[in-house]
């Protein structure tokens, strides 16, 4: 019998050859929008998922991080065999298996999605987690399902096991700001990965599927029951025994976060974040994994917050027991003003306010201006605002060697005997003049009557600290003993302007008035720019800027940056040494005579300014430069409490600079060519006879000694 042959008439045909040509004609366009919609797999092996950046000290410390997302990069190695194997048995058993994903799994999700209307299962391998986390968003939808398979297959294609498993790892989100393992491992247990025990491990592992819900610090029952699940899996599948298992469940749970301390070195922090972040742009320093290497000096840096903080809070309670205000010093946080307290939760009657002094402190290399220490407050918590690098305050009798130096420019030798007499400065609309060189100070007094009613002028008599003249003094103890008188009338002598010019060849940019006050430190300055600018003079006259940077280098150890040194010679040698020779005798004999206990060969200058409102002392080895300072945020006086002067802060200064010195050998000054020395007599300013038993070894300029006794 014949078989019947199936036909189909042409218009039959032609319906199912269009609908064949639609569906793939469709399966072409949804798989071409599905394509597009995925990254070229390649990008895998350049991917660097957002790193910490870190911050590091002159000693290679690691002293800070720059984080987003807190993560560090682990190499497989060097992550616990026991976290490596909670992950597989319970995100991923058929891990080493499968080519990227499970098709049981799928059919498994699939089906409970359909009964339950949601789109709620996983059903997601290792793999699957890590190309929704490197390429693709959270949103749970078929079209990011079906390209999360993709990508995943693309990615077994490409890489190890071992590979994928590494950068899983490292890229898991762990609650808490936590991505990673390492970074997983310091949040909950402040440990390193290598320090984590069994039931450590499996606790970070359950908190993978819900870092909130199972956070042991939040939910400690059900983190318990999370980690006491992964560790029943883990025997279950023989990655431990079933002793390990009894001694992991029998471990305690972490009860609270660890403690975070308190860093020292906060406002260098700061500062050097204010220097690169308008540089690399805030995604490369919080997210590419730089390292920067820096100038400080932690250690040194913590003792200096340290003993700043005490020595302020035992001048605060010497102002409170002046003003009849009893504090406890164990609680002088608590009784401070302007702390981030709400005023109504505190009763009036129970406050306790007191003036709370501030201060500022900062150490350089003389030679190359690295900086070493910067502290710019009592606290970062309490105030961000920087006293070192950001307060323009006036630095009083500390800004006396600009002058000085000016002096010895214009002849002047430190035996030059110069005057230390009062003398009255009338402004006359245009220029201030002197009044009368030969008056004393009784006819000043008469003679600057007639111009205090007077609208057209102004009259300025300055007067020396204690009001106290000796007449002619020599140049050397005018700057010893901070004369102010001298440094007025040697202002006057080489010109306000020639002052100007050295202060800005030192390195000053602020902004000088062309007055004889300028003599006197009436301008503001900073102190990070006053430091490097009087440390000029103890580097032979060759001038550096402060640097805070030695280099920056990227995640691969690539250097971005590095710091090149610059010197610009500015005043010569002998006219240097000069000055920091009798600045030295500042720390010996004059104002900043405290300082002398350390034994070394110190020159410096104490600064204190009208009111007593800025209170300096800046003092310098041959190799080391620090600066200190004191006073109110609000300016207040202390001209009616406890009258502290830059002497003061030279006590603490030398307190701190005792430990930064103590392993610095005690050089002096290096002597240039072209100096002699020659005995004077310290009052005439001449050559000292041979009887003179307060003769008096001073450095000069060959050939501009004294010539006659």
């Amino acid at each position: 019998m014949a078989r019947k042959r199936l036909s189909f008439s042409k218009p039959v045909l032609f319906t199912v050859l269009a609908s064949l040509f639609v569906c793939i004609l469709l399966a072409a366009v949804f798989m071409r929008y599905i394509f597009s919609g995925l990254p070229p797999v390649y990008e895998m092996e350049e991917y660097t998922p957002s790193l910490t950046t870190k911050v590091y000290d002159r000693n290679n410390k690691l002293i800070h991080e720059f984080s987003i997302e807190k993560r560090s990069m682990v190499p497989l190695e060097d992550i616990p065999v026991d976290l490596q194997n909670a992950v597989v048995a319970m995100e991923d058993r058929d891990f080493f298996k499968h080519a990227g994903f499970s098709v049981r799994g799928i059919f498994r999700a699939l089906l409970n999605d359909m009964l339950t209307g949601r789109a709620k299962q996983g059903a997601s391998t290792l793999t699957q987690q890590l190309s929704r986390g490197v390429f693709l968003t959270q949103e749970k939808k078929i079209i990011r399902k079906i390209r999360e398979i993709i990508l995943a297959i693309q990615i077994e294609h490409q890489f190890s096991k071992r590979e994928i498993l590494q950068l899983y790892l490292n890229e898991i989100y762990l609650g808490s700001g936590a991505y990673g393992v390492k970074a997983a491992a310091k949040k909950y247990f402040d440990k390193d990965l290598s320090e984590l025990t069994t039931g450590e491990a499996a606790l970070l592992v359950g908190l993978i599927p819900a870092p909130g819900r199972y956070n042991p610090f939040a939910n400690p029952k059900l983190s318990r029951q999370r980690r006491d699940l992964v560790l029943d899996v883990m025997h279950e599948q023989n990655y431990i025994t079933a002793e390990e298992l009894a001694a992991a469940k029998a471990e305690e749970l972490p009860t609270k976060p660890p403690v975070v301390e308190k860093k020292p070195g906060q406002y260098f922090i700061e500062y050097i974040r204010r220097i690169l972040e308008p540089k690399y742009g805030m995604d490369v320093l919080w997210k590419a994994g730089l390292n920067i290497y820096t100038t400080l000096d932690i250690d040194q840096q913590a003792l200096a917050e340290e003993i700043m903080n005490k020595k302020l809070q035992e001048y605060d309670e010497q102002v409170a027991k002046g003003l009849g205000i009893e504090i406890d010093p164990n609680d002088a946080e608590a009784d401070a003003p302007n702390q981030n307290e709400e005023e109504e939760n505190t009763p009036a009657e129970a406050k306790t306010e007191y003036p709370r002094l501030q201060g500022a402190f900062m150490v350089r290399d003389v030679k190359t201006g690295a900086v070493r220490v910067l502290v710019g407050g009592r606290g970062f918590d309490e105030s961000k605002f920087n006293r070192a690098t950001q307060a323009k305050r006036q630095p009083g009798s500390s800004f006396k060697p600009y002058v000085w130096m000016a002096a010895l420019q214009k002849g002047y030798t430190p035996a030059t005997l110069v005057k230390d007499l009062p003398t009255m400065f009338y402004y006359d609309g245009r220029n201030w003049r002197t009044f009368d060189e030969n008056a004393d100070l009784y006819s000043l007094d008469l003679a600057k009557q007639p111009f205090i009613a007077s609208r057209d002028f102004n009259v300025w008599v300055p007067q020396n600290y204690g009001g106290r003249a000796e007449g002619w003094v020599t140049l050397r103890k005018g700057l010893e003993k901070s004369k102010n008188l001298v440094a007025v009338n040697l202002i006057d002598a080489v010109s306000p302007r020639a002052v100007i010019q050295v202060a800005r060849k030192a390195g000053l940019t602020a902004n000088l008035p062309n007055v004889p006050a300028l003599a006197l430190g009436v301008s503001v300055v900073e102190m990070d720019e006053h430091l490097a600018a009087l440390t000029t003079f103890a580097n032979g006259g060759i001038h550096t800027d402060n640097y805070y940077i030695e280099r920056v280098e990227d995640a691969n150890g690539r250097i971005l940056e590095q710091h090149i040194p610059l010197e610009s010679a500015v005043f010569s040698p002998q006219h240097s040494y000069l000055l920091i020779n009798m600045m030295k005798g500042v720390t010996q004999r004059g104002s900043g005579a405290y300082v002398a206990r350390l034994g070394r060969n110190i020159a410096g200058k104490t600064g204190t300014t009208q009111s007593h409102r800025d209170m300096w002392f800046v003092g310098m080895t041959p190799n080391t430069a620090a600066a200190a300072w004191m006073g109110y945020d609000d300016d207040t006086s202390h001209e009616n409490g406890a009258r502290f002067t830059g002497s003061t802060t030279a006590r603490w200064w030398t307190e701190i600079m005792e430990q930064i010195l103590k392993d610095e050998p005690n050089e002096d000054f290096a002597v240039p060519e072209g100096i002699s020395f020659s005995y004077i007599n310290p009052i005439t300013g001449k050559l000292a006879m041979p009887t003179d038993r307060n003769k008096f070894l001073e450095a000069f300029i060959t050939g501009t000694e004294p010539e006659s006794f």
